[in-house]
């Protein structure tokens, strides 16, 4: 009896279509020159944290049920007395992503959060960092589906950092599009 190991439909797309069409478009020599997702960051900063670390548990448990995955508490590398900061002091929360989760993520961030944020007319195409990655601020987390909006304490906005084996952001805009990112047309 053979188990057969289930894939992401997204991985299952990626290695079907999209690879392929990665391979013809840019005219590589070898597969291992098509460009792949390597890893998705989702970090969110909690400044309300130095008043009340209320706000940062949160945080971390809405980070939690988004992703699935234990997060990480980031603390400040330097005082900064303006904002009464001390370094050392826990003021975010992080969690990298790989493998299947990644993929999960990614594909539930297309298919069902992007689409239920007010007014959306598209993800910018011109936030690539110049090495083919790409960085997505979410204003508000209650995007999606996960998040009980009775329970939250706050709105909070987190980053997403798509980290890609793409040398160029021309390579990387084209992976992600034809994964289904929603790209806006101006």
């Amino acid at each position: 009896m053979s188990e057969e190991k289930f894939i992401p439909s997204l991985k299952k797309k990626y290695l079907e279509e999209v690879s392929p069409a990665l391979f013809k478009e840019f005219g590589y020599t070898s597969k291992m020159q098509i460009p792949a997702l390597e890893k998705i960051v989702v970090s969110a900063g909690v400044g309300d944290a130095i008043q009340d670390k209320k706000y940062l548990e949160a945080t971390v448990k809405e980070l939690e049920q988004i992703t699935g995955q234990h997060v990480v508490k980031t603390k400040a590398r330097k005082s900064i007395a303006a904002f009464k900061l001390r370094e050392g002091m826990e003021i975010g929360a992080m969690v990298t992503l790989r493998g299947d989760n990644m993929w999960y993520f990614l594909e539930r961030l297309i298919s069902i959060a992007l689409p239920r944020v007010k007014d959306f007319r598209g993800v910018k195409s011109n936030a690539f960092d110049g090495h083919g990655n790409y960085a997505l601020g979410i204003t508000e987390q209650i995007i999606f589906p996960e998040i009980d909006f009775d329970k939250i304490l706050h709105v909070s906005g987190l980053n997403v950092a798509i980290v890609t084996t793409a040398r160029t952001d021309k390579e990387g805009f084209s992976l992600l599009q034809k994964l289904g990112m929603p790209f806006s047309k101006s």
